[in-house]
């Protein structure tokens, strides 16, 4: 293994790096690095030389380096196995998964590993690559996985930088490969909460379950029995088949994807919950809202976990611009005491300015909201307390008073 290059850094990254953030953003100091390749292990320094971490390099993207290591290191099979270790303690002693077999095994940064998350779904595991540093790494990488975690499978997929205005058009298409092992069913079936799910390794930019929502999904189910149930961008019907299997007296679910509503069928038959007593809804969301209130069909749950980018028609959907017009809509449908189950991952958002958009919301609709729970990721999803940037999922449970 080469001798890693020292790469000298800025004042304000290098008190950054010190108050425990893993990232090197570009910047005036960045753009005057010479040589290096993407996945070059490098020591950064201050302007003084003074040695401060160890990280990998990925000089064509915003953050330049991500940092893995205050120590010098050699990232070697060894080592990746240590971290994999820790991430595998941390999971048996705080995250509760019990009835599940589909959930992060490595989350990035909250791991020690930048830029890197592995998850399991069943036998197989998936490692997703937020960063090209890693590709010249994947070699030792992987025998560590197969050392820590003995998988049938392990399958690689890379991020691209705009993965939801993608997934939109990426149905069918393979984003995944094998990287070692034996090769998954196409349909694959995995646990969660106890209930069914069938996800798909190869196609797609995303597996069919989010498993960050296992947690939120589980607190919803003892809230559903006998309660006619409105599930909007449900996707492949994660929560409708929570809240079915859970006693909903009717189940809505909703999404623009005619791809995804047949898949929301298949999970529930693989729940033995017959699709025929629930409803499926392929179109725009605010559309259907709009149409359900004409009818004056009303619901008294209303689940909306919408992406942070989508496009339907001439309808286009932002967390910063969508969520306040969203939630009025929604609220238009609920009686007095009906609850609202709202989600965002978008990480550019923060808790205190997405309650903004859920006040502007009840506003609007001349409503009042309670929360009576706020919830984000499980704890197979940590991140560390100087890296604001882990937390992204945010997980509102209001109800309607007025």
């Amino acid at each position: 293994m080469k001798q890693p290059l020292s790469r000298t850094i800025s004042p304000e990254t290098a008190r950054m790096l010190e108050l425990g953030h893993p990232w090197v953003v570009a910047d005036g100091f960045t753009k005057r690095w010479q040589g290096g390749a993407t996945g070059d292990l490098i020591e950064l320094v201050d302007g003084s030389g003074r040695f401060l971490a160890t990280a990998l390099l990925d000089p064509a993207e915003r953050v330049v380096a991500r940092v893995l290591a205050k120590e010098r290191i050699r990232l070697d099979r060894s080592w990746l196995k240590a971290r994999l270790e820790a991430a595998a303690r941390l999971r048996k002693d705080h995250a509760d998964l019990a009835d599940s077999d589909a959930y992060r095994l490595v989350n990035a940064e909250g791991d020690g590993l930048p830029g890197l998350t592995v998850d399991r779904y069943g036998e197989f595991l998936m490692v997703q690559l937020f960063s090209s540093a890693w590709k010249p790494h994947l070699g030792p990488l992987v025998q560590a996985i197969q050392d820590v975690f003995s998988p049938q499978g392990v399958y690689e997929k890379s991020r691209p930088v705009k993965t939801r205005e993608l997934e939109a058009v990426s149905e069918g298409r393979v984003h995944g490969s094998l990287i070692a092992g034996v090769h998954a069913p196409e349909q694959l079936l995995v646990r969660e909460n106890g209930l069914n799910f069938l996800v798909r390794l190869r196609s797609g930019l995303n597996t069919g379950l989010f498993i960050d929502q296992r947690k939120n999904r589980r607190e919803i189910m003892p809230r559903v029995k006998g309660k006619r149930v409105l599930n909007l961008f449900s996707y492949t019907g994660a929560f409708s088949v929570a809240a079915a299997a859970s006693g909903a007296s009717l189940v809505t679910s909703v999404d623009a994807s005619s791809g995804y509503m047949e898949w929301a069928r298949e999970n529930f038959g693989a729940n033995r919950l017959n699709p025929k007593k629930h409803r499926f809804i392929v179109g725009d969301c605010f559309s259907v809202l709009q149409d359900l209130a004409k009818k004056e069909d009303r619901y008294d749950m209303i689940i909306m976990d919408p992406p942070s980018f989508s496009t339907t028609g001439k309808s286009m959907f932002t967390t910063r611009k969508g969520t306040s017009d969203l939630v009025a809509a929604a609220l238009a449908i609920l009686p007095d005491g009906g609850m609202l189950v709202t989600s965002s991952n978008h990480q550019k958002v923060d808790i205190a300015e997405y309650l903004k958009e859920l006040r502007r919301g009840a506003l609007q609709a001349k409503s009042e909201l309670r929360v009576i729970s706020l919830a984000g990721q499980p704890e197979d999803f940590p991140y560390p307390v100087t890296f604001p940037e882990g937390r992204y999922l945010k997980f509102a449970i209001c109800v309607k008073t007025g």
